[in-house]
């Protein structure tokens, strides 16, 4: 059969079409109930349970995944990468107290590749079903001559939902004499992989293959850990802690059930914050009131080995390390100091490590390590 025109110019429709046919059954696991209509659609629906919140806010978020695909083009290993982005929109929006619905991504390349494909989008399925997620769509784009052979990019956007009242603002609840948890991340997550690729493969000249003392698998696969997800961490954290009284039914009590609910009181669980690109310096300081500070300490956690030998090998001052790097922590929770052995021994049943790393001074809104 002779080859058609689109084909000959790089676009096979029916290869993607081929491909894309295997979706329904990649992504049964992640189907919930608000989910209608079939995948493949112009557009993804999802029914909002109204009767679960007196005001719903919408909640939503949009990243990609970085240079960390250059590890995974060069070691041809691409199932963790869907789990990665899954992972790291499901942080963004967990830090106000957001529940994930649904998520949709974007997957560009040049060639489409049927087993990178299939793998990526179980990396997509299996994170959304791990965080009661529904992947309800997204978009796969063949563009030749736009990307590197074997290369492509992924994006995603993810849409939450949290109770108005049950929003986490630490800029109205954070005070001084607070304190900062930190929660370890599995590695660099999805962030300064172009600063760790050059010591790693330049500076340091390793491979990918290569194995390191102090590192458990080689370079590659400690470059390649996924993105720890804190969202079903933070649920738990914040309906334990941060109890609300239950909605009344009668419409006599309309009135006194919203005062219910909007009523301010001191909750221990005063803001979260992703570490993400721009590390503790400038992550932090987006959950914090003008007036205060959080001074972290150094070496009140156990360093993960990678952190270390950037640490000590790279030449890059700590200054900027930390403002790069996550460095082994995923997540800060800032909580009243009352609470806060409690709370880390609820993190630490939960199979996370956390320990006490800082807390809230006076200052104007900023974050330093110390």
């Amino acid at each position: 059969m002779k080859q058609k025109a689109y084909a000959a110019a790089g676009v096979d429709i029916d290869l993607g079409n081929k491909v894309k046919a295997t979706l329904p059954k990649l992504l049964a696991s992640t189907h919930r109930r608000e989910v209608l209509g079939k995948v493949g659609g112009f557009g993804g629906l999802f029914q909002l349970d109204l009767k679960k919140y007196r005001e719903p806010i919408l909640v939503s978020s949009a990243d990609g995944v970085g240079t960390k695909l250059k590890i995974a083009f060069t070691m041809d290993k691409h199932d963790t990468i869907g789990a990665d982005l899954v992972n790291h929109c499901v942080n963004d929006i967990a830090v106000l107290g957001a529940e994930p619905l649904f998520f949709l991504d974007y997957l560009g390349t040049g060639k489409l590749e049927p087993h990178v494909f299939t793998d990526i989008i179980k990396g997509f399925a299996r994170a959304c079903a791990e965080n009661n997620c529904a992947l309800i769509g997204g978009e796969t784009a063949q563009m030749p001559g736009f990307y590197q052979k074997g290369e492509y990019d992924v994006s995603g956007t993810i849409v939450g939902v949290v109770e108005k009242s049950r929003i986490l603002n630490g800029q109205k609840t954070v005070k001084c004499g607070d304190v900062v948890i930190g929660i370890e991340s599995s590695g660099l997550h999805t962030n300064g992989y172009s600063l760790g690729r050059k010591i790693f493969f330049e500076l340091l000249s390793y491979k990918p293959s290569s194995r390191v003392p102090g590192l458990k698998g080689t370079v590659g696969q400690e470059l390649l850990k996924e993105h720890i997800s804190y969202g079903p961490l933070v649920q738990k954290l914040v309906k334990k802690f941060n109890p609300v009284a239950a909605p009344r039914k009668s419409a006599a009590n309309q009135k006194a059930n919203s005062a219910a609910f909007s009523r301010t009181q001191p909750l221990p669980i005063k803001a979260f914050a992703h570490i993400t690109g721009g590390g503790f310096v400038d992550n932090i300081p987006r959950v914090l009131p003008k007036d205060c500070d959080v001074a972290i300490r150094k070496g009140s956690w156990d360093m993960l080995p990678i952190f270390k030998i950037i640490q000590t090998k790279s030449g890059v001052p700590d200054e900027e390390l930390y403002q790069v790097f996550n460095m082994g922590i995923g997540m800060v929770s800032i909580v009243a100091a009352d609470k806060a052995d409690a709370v880390l021994k609820f993190i630490r049943a939960q199979k996370h490590k956390a320990w006490l790393i800082g807390e809230v001074v006076k200052g104007k809104g900023e974050a330093r390590v110390e």
